[in-house]
């Protein structure tokens, strides 16, 4: 019976858990023991049912079983045929929880714990060998069925005397439990869904089925960032005031009152000031009274002792007791720091005298960390101060070669200080490390903060940023005749906020921007190899078009790229190394991403071309009637239409750029040091002609204007009477003249044929009016070069319009008959003249101006509709309302109206043998035709 019960609860183990196959090196045999009866069960966990060994029992008596080899199927382990194999037996007690029931597993040899050992971080079993388990048998009054659910794998077993099985968490429903000794060997332990019941003294019936493993993958839960925290590719991105996993853990001093005076939240590390300063009266009116640092030596953030500020100390005062050695040195050193805790204020000797007190507090032989952490915080405020003031000194650029001296020097204890614009670190490395790294990871404020430096002393490798949170990384590998010395090294790291201090001339940098420097020093020490991960700038709206691996060169006083090139680069981070240590930066140029302006509307299209119509007819009428009219007139208005014309006919086929710079920007291999941090390319004329010629039609255009409205308004003084001599001499050279010296002047300010768009702009051809950022700038030619003169002709076209106005409008004011006819008149000349003065380009400068959205809506449509209309309007005000277009209209329209079509008129007989006919002649009609279109025109 006991056989049978084995052999059923293999099979059970073999079907529940698929295709895992429970593996055994060595053959297996379980002894199930009782009080009264043994009976040795011999058997191997195979797929399918496994064969059972009986044997005979005697009552009473305990006979230790006999191992039976057998071979091993799986095949995931080496067979290993074995014989018996002595183990120390010892006794599994299984029991229920005395709270919830569940079953608990022990049998360690010394404890009386069955152990389960698995891997560190998943928790699965190693292959731990196994050569004897307990089974236990277990009596119960009421029978109920207990769930074990296993995620873990089997171990694999082989033949060596280690006992390590492996259980998983078990879920069961027990009443009440009896544990009786038992001995077993078995290479398969399992938790299973088991029911053991003990029916007599000498009968033991045992069942243990096993349910099917299941593994599962673990799943990844999106971080919840609190505080103001920022997930980024994974990771929370944290304000200064917050770290940790979920920015949940606090990293700065709460607001706090000390003494007389109140000091506000700041972040661990950094120093605060107080809200209390100095009185109007004295010489540092407006600064801060006292100054305390945020410390975390205890784990709970708070604040330092504070430090007072003498109102009446200056600067040049600090640096004369220094140099005289009086006064207390951490109380100057900290006196210098409030100071200097507004560096917009400083001037560039103030500047350059709290550079040269930093420098002597750095070298002095009396230096503590209070008094370091000082000169480090006055430093870090100095790189706020203003580019203008920190250029070409000497002083400031003497404080990175301080700083690398200071980084390497141990004596003043000082391991790591960081402050919000520059972070200094120092260690001991032993001879044995292969490198060392310095990382700093990105903030949301992009401020350095100590808990995001990280330091490793015993790597050589770059890690690989993948979401963009390292800002910069640097890794120094030791070469093995380093290695080979017993002796520990100092390396020191300084890092900067920006590049405040190293001012180059061969690099030039747009105003605003910032790049990151980072020093590594490790002494005179040759052969090293140096490699540094920098994260890219981000600008708004441009792209990364190329970049130079550098390190400053205090021989040129200016950057360098010999000795350094490129590795990688992406969009989380840039790869340079080196064969030196010194200060490192990758100087990047970026590229404007511009966009196009679309394909002109309809309303711009249909504009155009009938204004290029109107104005082609009035040119050739112009032209053509010349002889019939005044010469003035006639020369400055068929000047206004070519001028208009001849824009019109730019504007409409060449004002889009033909060469977009629509691919994106390639990163060359070449480690070569970038000119500027903004690239442009070079011009390739055809846009910068189609740009000149606009302006200088346009331009024309409205000179022209100025001159009509200048005849109007010499007549006008003249009773209307005919311009003076040599006028049209000078209208001809004035109009043609003076656009050509503006656009003169314009190219040969702001062109440049390496950067055309300080001319014009890459979006469209036309003058460039915008900056970077999209807002108007007035430096640009656009303002001065256009709309500043076509201004003042706008309102000399005004005045000129409201004078002609108020004369024609006292014309002949007794006048009754035709009143209503006469205002019509008035208005139309008026209207007129104010077309062909071009006053429509107002609104254009309203647009300028205007906030309202509403109000720009109208205004943008309105100019659009009568600006590229303006043609249209010259040929109906000036050529198709004059009485010579009217005549040669109504001449045509009678002309086709009085012509009469002569009928077809044939005879025929019907008389036989009489042929009477009349021949057709087409001549005769013609000639009558003709006839009559002579006597029409003879008439009219």
């Amino acid at each position: 019976m006991k056989e049978l019960w084995v052999m059923v609860v293999f099979a059970t183990v073999s079907l529940s858990q698929g295709d895992l196959t429970i593996s055994s090196a060595i053959p297996t045999t379980i002894d199930i023991t009782t009080p009264t009866t043994t009976a040795p069960i011999t058997s191997d966990p195979p797929t399918s049912a496994p064969p059972t060994t009986d044997t005979p029992t005697t009552d009473n008596l305990t006979t230790d079983s006999s191992t039976t080899d057998t071979p091993n199927t799986d095949n995931r382990t080496t067979d290993t045929p074995t014989t018996d194999t002595p183990t120390t037996e010892y006794t599994a007690a299984t029991t229920g929880h005395p709270t919830t029931g569940y079953l608990t597993t022990t049998g360690h040899p010394t404890t009386g714990y069955l152990t389960t050992t698995g891997l560190p971080t998943t928790g699965y079993p190693t292959s731990i060998p196994i050569t004897s388990i307990s089974l236990p048998t277990i009596s119960t009054n009421t029978t109920n069925t207990f769930l074990t659910t296993s995620t873990n794998t089997y171990p694999t077993i082989s033949n060596t005397t280690t006992t390590s099985p492996t259980t998983s968490p078990t879920t069961s429903n027990t009443t009440s439990t009896t544990t009786s000794p038992t001995m077993s060997n078995t290479t398969s332990p399992t938790t299973s869904n088991t029911t053991s019941t003990t029916t007599s003294p000498t009968m033991s019936n045992t069942t243990s089925p096993t349910t099917s493993t299941t593994t599962t993958s673990p799943t990844t839960t999106p971080l919840d960032c609190i505080n103001g925290g920022e997930l980024q590719s994974g990771v929370c991105i944290c304000p200064d005031e917050w770290t940790g996993e979920t920015c949940s853990e606090g990293n700065s001093c709460n607001s706090t009152i000390i003494g007389d005076f109140s000091f506000p939240r700041t972040t661990v590390a950094w120093s605060a000031y107080s809200e209390e300063l100095c009185d109007e009266k004295t010489i540092s009116a407006g600064l801060p009274r006292a100054s305390a640092r945020c410390l975390n030596d205890t784990g709970s953030p708070m604040f330092g002792p504070p430090h007072e500020l003498q109102c009446e100390l200056t600067l040049s005062d600090i640096q004369g007791n220094i140099s005289s050695n009086s006064g207390d040195l951490l109380q100057l050193a900290f006196s210098t720091q409030i100071l200097t805790s507004q560096p917009e204020r400083l001037s560039a000797d103030n500047i350059t005298t709290a550079a040269q007190i930093a420098n002597t507090l750095l070298l002095s032989a009396n230096i503590t960390e209070d008094i370091a952490v000082a000169a480090v915080t006055t430093i870090s405020q100095l790189l706020n101060a203003s580019e203008e003031s920190t250029q070409e000194r000497d002083a400031v650029q003497n404080l990175t070669e301080t700083l690398e001296m200071f980084s390497l020097d141990q004596h003043s204890n000082v391991s790591l200080v960081v402050q919000p614009n520059l972070a200094v670190q120092s260690v001991q490395v032993p001879s044995d490390s292969v490198g060392i790294q310095f990382t700093a990871l990105t903030g949301r404020s992009g401020n350095f903060v100590a808990n995001r430096i990280h330091l490793n002393t015993n790597t050589s490798e770059l890690i690989a940023d993948k979401g963009g949170s390292t800002d910069v990384q640097i890794v120094m590998k030791f070469p093995p005749v380093l290695r080979s010395k017993n002796t520990n090294y100092s390396i020191g790291f300084v890092l900067y906020q920006n590049d405040r201090f190293f001012r180059s001339r061969a690099f030039r940098a747009s105003s605003g921007t910032r790049r990151r420097v980072i020093s590594a020093n490790l002494g005179q020490v040759s052969g090293l190899h140096v490699e540094m991960l920098f994260k890219p700038t981000a600008v708004p709206n441009t792209s990364l078009y190329d970049f130079a691996c550098v390190w400053w060169n205090y021989t040129l006083k200016d950057w360098s790229t010999f000795g350094c090139y490129k590795v990688n680069h992406s969009e989380d981070g840039l790869q340079c190394c080196c064969n030196h240590t010194t200060n490192f930066a990758v100087l990047m140029s970026f590229r404007r991403d511009f966009k196009y302006a679309e394909a002109l509307n309809w309303i711009t299209i249909l504009g155009c071309s009938m204004s290029i119509i109107g104005l082609s007819l009035t040119i050739t009428f112009q032209i053509a009637t010349r002889k019939s009219r005044k010469t003035n007139p006639t020369v400055l208005l068929v000047s206004v239409c070519m001028c208009l014309l001849i824009f019109t006919l730019l504007f409409m086929l060449g004002v889009d750029n033909p060469h977009k710079q629509l691919d994106k920007p390639e990163i060359q291999e070449d480690n070569v040091l970038p000119p500027s941090d903004k690239h442009t390319e070079r011009d390739r004329g055809p846009c910068t002609a189609v740009a000149v010629l606009l302006q200088y039609f346009l331009l024309g255009t409205f000179t022209w204007n100025t001159l009509f409205a200048t005849h109007v308004f010499l007549m006008i003084r003249n009773s209307l009477a005919t311009s003076p001599s040599h006028f049209t001499a000078y209208t001809v050279a004035i109009g043609w003249g003076l656009p050509a010296v503006v656009v003169a002047l314009t190219l040969g300010i702001s062109y440049r044929v390496d950067d055309p768009l300080g001319y014009r702009q890459e979006e469209f051809c036309w003058l460039a009016a915008l900056d970077p950022k999209g807002n108007f700038d007035f430096k640009l030619p656009m303002f001065w070069g256009f709309l500043i003169p076509v201004a003042f002709m706008l309102i000399f076209n005004t005045v000129v319009l409201i004078c002609f106005a108020v004369t024609t409008g006292k014309t002949n004011p007794n006048l009754t008959s035709t009143r209503h006819t006469s205002m019509k008149k008035k208005f139309l000349s008026s209207f007129s003249l104010a077309v062909v003065l071009g006053l429509s380009w107002i609104l254009g400068y309203l647009l300028l101006i205007t906030q309202n959205q509403t109000m720009y809506t109208i205004l943008n449509i309105s100019f659009c509709v009568l600006t590229t209309t303006q043609g249209l309007q010259i040929f109906i005000l000036f050529t198709a309302r004059t009485s010579i277009v009217k005549k040669i209209m109504a001449d045509a329209l009678k002309s086709v109206s009085s012509v009469e079509i002569p009928l077809h008129i044939k005879r025929f007989s019907l008389w036989r043998d009489e042929r009477r006919e009349k021949v057709e002649s087409y001549t005769q009609l013609e000639t009558d035709l003709s006839t009559q279109l002579e006597t029409d025109l003879s008439t009219h």
